[in-house]
Protein backbone atom coordinates (compact mmCIF):
# COMPACT_ATOMS: atom_id res chain seq x y z
CA UNK A 1 0.00 0.00 0.00
CA UNK A 2 1.27 3.47 -0.94
CA UNK A 3 -0.32 6.67 0.39
CA UNK A 4 -0.04 10.36 -0.43
CA UNK A 5 -0.27 12.55 2.70
CA UNK A 6 -1.29 16.22 2.84
CA UNK A 7 -0.88 18.53 5.84
CA UNK A 8 -2.34 22.09 5.85
CA UNK A 9 -3.56 22.61 9.42
CA UNK A 10 -1.73 25.88 10.14
CA UNK A 11 1.28 27.62 8.60
CA UNK A 12 3.18 24.77 6.92
CA UNK A 13 2.24 23.01 3.70
CA UNK A 14 3.48 19.43 3.84
CA UNK A 15 3.17 16.59 1.32
CA UNK A 16 4.71 13.11 1.47
CA UNK A 17 4.49 9.62 0.03
CA UNK A 18 4.76 6.63 2.37
CA UNK A 19 4.92 2.98 1.28
CA UNK A 20 3.89 0.12 3.56
CA UNK A 21 6.88 -1.99 2.53
CA UNK A 22 9.55 0.62 1.84
CA UNK A 23 8.71 3.40 4.32
CA UNK A 24 9.01 7.09 3.51
CA UNK A 25 9.64 7.62 -0.20
CA UNK A 26 9.51 11.43 -0.34
CA UNK A 27 8.42 14.50 1.55
CA UNK A 28 8.17 18.16 0.62
CA UNK A 29 7.55 21.02 3.01
CA UNK A 30 6.96 24.74 2.65
CA UNK A 31 6.99 26.95 5.75
CA UNK A 32 5.08 30.22 5.93
CA UNK A 33 7.20 31.60 8.78
CA UNK A 34 8.54 34.49 6.70
CA UNK A 35 5.02 35.38 5.57
CA UNK A 36 3.67 35.70 9.12
CA UNK A 37 6.79 37.03 10.85
CA UNK A 38 5.94 40.69 10.31
CA UNK A 39 2.60 40.16 12.11
CA UNK A 40 4.13 38.33 15.07
CA UNK A 41 1.88 35.31 14.56
CA UNK A 42 -0.18 33.34 12.07
CA UNK A 43 -2.79 35.28 10.07
CA UNK A 44 -5.42 32.63 9.16
CA UNK A 45 -6.58 34.14 5.84
CA UNK A 46 -3.01 34.59 4.61
CA UNK A 47 -2.23 31.02 5.64
CA UNK A 48 -5.17 29.65 3.64
CA UNK A 49 -4.24 31.61 0.52
CA UNK A 50 -0.63 30.46 0.70
CA UNK A 51 -1.68 26.81 1.01
CA UNK A 52 -3.71 27.28 -2.21
CA UNK A 53 -0.62 28.61 -4.00
CA UNK A 54 1.83 25.99 -2.76
CA UNK A 55 -0.10 22.72 -2.40
CA UNK A 56 -0.37 21.46 -6.00
CA UNK A 57 3.31 22.20 -6.85
CA UNK A 58 4.35 20.35 -3.68
CA UNK A 59 2.16 17.38 -4.58
CA UNK A 60 3.81 17.19 -8.00
CA UNK A 61 7.24 17.45 -6.36
CA UNK A 62 6.54 14.71 -3.80
CA UNK A 63 5.13 12.33 -6.42
CA UNK A 64 8.07 12.97 -8.77
CA UNK A 65 10.62 12.49 -5.98
CA UNK A 66 8.94 9.18 -5.05
CA UNK A 67 8.78 8.03 -8.67
CA UNK A 68 5.05 7.62 -8.15
CA UNK A 69 2.02 8.30 -10.33
CA UNK A 70 -1.68 8.24 -9.45
CA UNK A 71 -1.97 4.61 -10.56
CA UNK A 72 0.70 3.61 -8.00
CA UNK A 73 -1.23 5.08 -5.06
CA UNK A 74 -3.56 3.10 -2.78
CA UNK A 75 -5.10 6.15 -1.11
CA UNK A 76 -4.78 9.76 0.01
CA UNK A 77 -4.60 10.99 3.61
CA UNK A 78 -5.14 14.58 4.70
CA UNK A 79 -5.32 16.52 7.96
CA UNK A 80 -9.02 16.96 8.79
CA UNK A 81 -8.46 18.78 12.10
CA UNK A 82 -7.89 20.32 14.51
CA UNK A 83 -6.45 23.53 13.12
CA UNK A 84 -7.34 26.69 11.21
CA UNK A 85 -10.58 25.88 9.42
CA UNK A 86 -9.76 27.70 6.17
CA UNK A 87 -6.32 26.09 5.98
CA UNK A 88 -7.77 22.64 6.70
CA UNK A 89 -10.37 23.06 3.95
CA UNK A 90 -7.65 23.69 1.37
CA UNK A 91 -6.00 20.34 2.08
CA UNK A 92 -9.29 18.50 2.50
CA UNK A 93 -10.72 19.90 -0.73
CA UNK A 94 -7.65 19.06 -2.81
CA UNK A 95 -7.30 15.58 -1.28
CA UNK A 96 -10.94 14.68 -1.82
CA UNK A 97 -10.90 16.04 -5.37
CA UNK A 98 -7.79 14.09 -6.33
CA UNK A 99 -9.13 10.93 -4.69
CA UNK A 100 -12.37 11.22 -6.66
CA UNK A 101 -10.56 11.96 -9.93
CA UNK A 102 -8.06 9.12 -9.47
CA UNK A 103 -10.58 6.60 -8.11
CA UNK A 104 -8.84 6.27 -4.73
CA UNK A 105 -10.05 6.12 -1.13
CA UNK A 106 -9.29 9.14 1.04
CA UNK A 107 -9.14 9.35 4.82
CA UNK A 108 -9.13 12.38 7.13
CA UNK A 109 -6.45 12.21 9.82
CA UNK A 110 -6.39 13.81 13.26
CA UNK A 111 -3.46 16.22 13.34
CA UNK A 112 -2.36 15.15 16.82
CA UNK A 113 -2.60 11.48 15.90
CA UNK A 114 -0.15 12.29 13.13
CA UNK A 115 2.29 13.75 15.65
CA UNK A 116 1.72 10.83 18.01
CA UNK A 117 2.59 8.31 15.29
CA UNK A 118 5.51 10.29 13.79
CA UNK A 119 8.15 8.22 15.66
CA UNK A 120 6.83 5.20 13.73
CA UNK A 121 8.64 6.64 10.70
CA UNK A 122 11.90 5.66 12.39
CA UNK A 123 13.73 2.48 11.34
CA UNK A 124 13.30 1.17 14.90
CA UNK A 125 9.86 2.42 15.93
CA UNK A 126 8.51 2.14 19.51
CA UNK A 127 6.05 -0.67 20.15
CA UNK A 128 2.61 -0.29 21.71
CA UNK A 129 1.70 0.41 24.46
CA UNK A 130 3.39 3.67 25.41
CA UNK A 131 2.76 7.05 27.01
CA UNK A 132 2.95 9.98 24.60
CA UNK A 133 3.76 13.60 25.43
CA UNK A 134 2.30 15.73 22.64
CA UNK A 135 3.79 19.17 23.10
CA UNK A 136 3.47 21.92 20.49
CA UNK A 137 2.27 25.46 19.92
CA UNK A 138 -1.37 24.47 20.10
CA UNK A 139 -1.41 21.41 22.35
CA UNK A 140 0.17 19.97 25.45
CA UNK A 141 -1.17 16.60 26.57
CA UNK A 142 -0.20 13.22 27.96
CA UNK A 143 -1.84 10.24 26.26
CA UNK A 144 -1.99 6.55 27.16
CA UNK A 145 -1.58 4.83 23.78
CA UNK A 146 -2.68 1.18 23.60
CA UNK A 147 -2.83 0.87 19.81
CA UNK A 148 -3.99 2.64 16.68
CA UNK A 149 -7.00 4.75 17.63
CA UNK A 150 -6.91 3.52 21.24
CA UNK A 151 -6.04 6.74 23.05
CA UNK A 152 -6.84 7.85 26.61
CA UNK A 153 -6.07 11.43 27.61
CA UNK A 154 -4.22 11.41 30.93
CA UNK A 155 -3.79 15.17 31.22
CA UNK A 156 -3.71 18.33 29.12
CA UNK A 157 -3.11 22.05 29.37
CA UNK A 158 -5.89 24.04 31.02
CA UNK A 159 -4.76 27.29 29.34
CA UNK A 160 -1.73 28.05 27.15
CA UNK A 161 0.05 25.14 25.51
CA UNK A 162 3.78 24.94 26.21
CA UNK A 163 4.71 26.09 22.71
CA UNK A 164 2.24 28.97 22.93
CA UNK A 165 3.79 30.03 26.24
CA UNK A 166 7.24 29.92 24.61
CA UNK A 167 6.07 32.15 21.75
CA UNK A 168 4.31 34.66 24.02
CA UNK A 169 7.26 34.90 26.40
CA UNK A 170 9.63 35.30 23.46
CA UNK A 171 7.53 38.24 22.32
CA UNK A 172 7.87 39.81 25.79
CA UNK A 173 11.63 39.38 25.42
CA UNK A 174 11.58 41.19 22.08
CA UNK A 175 12.44 38.09 20.07
CA UNK A 176 11.15 37.26 16.61
CA UNK A 177 8.52 34.80 15.41
CA UNK A 178 8.46 31.87 15.87
CA UNK A 179 9.66 32.52 19.38
CA UNK A 180 10.38 29.05 20.76
CA UNK A 181 13.75 28.42 19.09
CA UNK A 182 14.84 32.03 19.65
CA UNK A 183 13.99 31.85 23.35
CA UNK A 184 15.84 28.55 23.73
CA UNK A 185 18.92 30.06 22.08
CA UNK A 186 18.82 33.06 24.44
CA UNK A 187 18.26 30.79 27.44
CA UNK A 188 21.50 28.99 26.59
CA UNK A 189 23.33 32.17 27.59
CA UNK A 190 21.44 32.58 30.86
CA UNK A 191 22.35 31.85 34.48
CA UNK A 192 20.06 29.07 35.80
CA UNK A 193 20.57 30.28 39.39
CA UNK A 194 19.57 33.93 38.86
CA UNK A 195 15.78 33.61 38.88
CA UNK A 196 13.44 30.84 39.95
CA UNK A 197 10.02 30.45 38.34
CA UNK A 198 7.31 28.14 39.76
CA UNK A 199 6.63 24.65 38.39
CA UNK A 200 2.87 24.97 37.85
CA UNK A 201 0.51 22.28 39.14
CA UNK A 202 3.33 19.94 40.22
CA UNK A 203 2.49 20.31 43.91
CA UNK A 204 -0.86 18.53 43.54
CA UNK A 205 -2.04 15.19 42.12
CA UNK A 206 -2.97 14.86 38.48
CA UNK A 207 -1.42 15.22 35.05
CA UNK A 208 -2.92 18.47 33.76
CA UNK A 209 -0.74 21.46 32.82
CA UNK A 210 -0.94 25.24 33.15
CA UNK A 211 1.65 27.55 31.58
CA UNK A 212 -0.04 30.96 31.40
CA UNK A 213 1.24 31.91 34.87
CA UNK A 214 4.84 31.49 33.72
CA UNK A 215 4.27 34.08 31.01
CA UNK A 216 2.94 36.50 33.65
CA UNK A 217 5.93 35.76 35.90
CA UNK A 218 8.28 36.54 33.01
CA UNK A 219 6.45 39.84 32.38
CA UNK A 220 6.73 41.02 36.00
CA UNK A 221 10.38 39.94 36.23
CA UNK A 222 11.31 41.77 33.02
CA UNK A 223 9.96 45.01 34.47
CA UNK A 224 12.72 44.87 37.09
CA UNK A 225 15.72 44.19 34.80
CA UNK A 226 17.58 46.13 32.12
CA UNK A 227 20.54 44.39 30.49
CA UNK A 228 20.79 41.76 27.75
CA UNK A 229 22.22 39.33 30.33
CA UNK A 230 19.14 39.95 32.48
CA UNK A 231 16.93 38.97 29.55
CA UNK A 232 18.96 35.80 29.01
CA UNK A 233 18.58 34.93 32.70
CA UNK A 234 14.80 35.39 32.50
CA UNK A 235 14.67 33.20 29.39
CA UNK A 236 16.68 30.50 31.18
CA UNK A 237 14.39 30.61 34.22
CA UNK A 238 11.32 30.31 31.99
CA UNK A 239 12.73 27.41 29.95
CA UNK A 240 13.85 25.55 33.08
CA UNK A 241 10.37 25.91 34.60
CA UNK A 242 8.62 24.55 31.49
CA UNK A 243 11.09 21.69 31.08
CA UNK A 244 10.96 20.71 34.76
CA UNK A 245 7.16 20.74 34.69
CA UNK A 246 7.01 18.53 31.59
CA UNK A 247 9.56 16.09 33.03
CA UNK A 248 7.75 15.83 36.38
CA UNK A 249 4.41 15.11 34.69
CA UNK A 250 5.95 12.58 32.26
CA UNK A 251 7.51 10.63 35.11
CA UNK A 252 4.20 10.73 36.96
CA UNK A 253 2.40 9.35 33.89
CA UNK A 254 4.96 6.55 33.46
CA UNK A 255 4.54 5.51 37.10
CA UNK A 256 0.76 5.64 37.00
CA UNK A 257 0.45 3.58 33.81
CA UNK A 258 3.45 1.29 34.26
CA UNK A 259 4.56 2.18 30.72
CA UNK A 260 8.01 1.09 29.56
CA UNK A 261 8.18 3.66 26.77
CA UNK A 262 7.64 7.40 26.44
CA UNK A 263 7.08 8.99 23.02
CA UNK A 264 7.63 12.76 22.71
CA UNK A 265 6.20 14.50 19.64
CA UNK A 266 5.38 18.03 18.50
CA UNK A 267 7.49 21.11 17.88
CA UNK A 268 8.58 21.65 21.50
CA UNK A 269 9.90 18.09 21.44
CA UNK A 270 12.86 19.47 19.47
CA UNK A 271 13.96 21.56 22.47
CA UNK A 272 17.48 20.44 23.38
CA UNK A 273 17.14 21.01 27.12
CA UNK A 274 13.89 19.03 27.26
CA UNK A 275 15.52 16.11 25.43
CA UNK A 276 18.50 16.07 27.79
CA UNK A 277 16.38 16.13 30.93
CA UNK A 278 13.88 13.55 29.72
CA UNK A 279 16.59 11.14 28.61
CA UNK A 280 18.20 11.21 32.05
CA UNK A 281 14.96 11.07 34.03
CA UNK A 282 13.17 8.41 31.96
CA UNK A 283 16.20 6.12 31.86
CA UNK A 284 16.45 6.40 35.65
CA UNK A 285 12.89 5.04 35.77
CA UNK A 286 13.93 2.01 33.72
CA UNK A 287 11.97 3.18 30.67
CA UNK A 288 12.99 4.41 27.21
CA UNK A 289 12.18 7.67 25.43
CA UNK A 290 11.51 7.97 21.69
CA UNK A 291 11.35 11.00 19.37
CA UNK A 292 10.64 11.48 15.69
CA UNK A 293 13.53 12.80 13.61
CA UNK A 294 13.95 16.55 14.13
CA UNK A 295 12.49 17.31 10.67
CA UNK A 296 9.28 15.53 11.69
CA UNK A 297 8.81 17.24 15.07
CA UNK A 298 7.04 20.18 13.44
CA UNK A 299 4.04 19.83 11.11
CA UNK A 300 4.76 17.69 8.04
CA UNK A 301 3.07 15.52 5.45
CA UNK A 302 4.99 12.35 6.33
CA UNK A 303 3.21 11.86 9.65
CA UNK A 304 -0.18 12.34 7.96
CA UNK A 305 0.69 9.88 5.19
CA UNK A 306 1.76 7.30 7.77
CA UNK A 307 -1.35 7.72 9.91
CA UNK A 308 -3.51 7.43 6.78
CA UNK A 309 -1.62 4.34 5.66
CA UNK A 310 -2.22 2.62 9.00
CA UNK A 311 -5.91 3.51 8.98
CA UNK A 312 -6.41 2.36 5.39
CA UNK A 313 -4.58 -0.88 6.18
CA UNK A 314 -7.00 -1.34 9.08
CA UNK A 315 -9.89 -1.14 6.61
CA UNK A 316 -11.09 2.37 7.35
CA UNK A 317 -13.05 4.11 4.60
CA UNK A 318 -15.02 7.34 4.28
CA UNK A 319 -17.59 8.82 1.93
CA UNK A 320 -16.84 11.70 -0.44
CA UNK A 321 -17.94 14.45 1.95
CA UNK A 322 -15.28 17.14 2.48
CA UNK A 323 -14.90 17.47 6.25
CA UNK A 324 -12.71 19.73 8.35
CA UNK A 325 -12.87 20.39 12.08
CA UNK A 326 -11.29 23.35 13.80
CA UNK A 327 -11.77 21.53 17.13
CA UNK A 328 -11.54 17.78 17.44
CA UNK A 329 -10.77 15.78 20.57
CA UNK A 330 -8.10 13.12 20.17
CA UNK A 331 -9.94 10.53 22.24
Amino acid sequence: MRVLGIETSCDETGVAVVDGAHGLLSHALYSQVALHAEYGGVVPELASRDHIRKLLPLIRQALDDAGTGPSDLSGIAYTAGPGLLGALLVGAGVARSLAWAWGLPAVGVHHMEGHLLAPMLDADPPAYPFVALLVSGGHTMLVDVRGLGRYRILGESLDDAAGEAFDKTAKLLGLGYPGGPALAALAGQGDPQRFHFPRPMTDRPGLDFSFSGLKTRALTTLREVETEQDRADVARAFEEAVVDTLVIKCLRAIRETGAARLVVAGGVGANRRLRERLREAVQAEGASVHYPALEFCTDNGAMIALAGLLRLQAGESEDLTIRARARWGLS
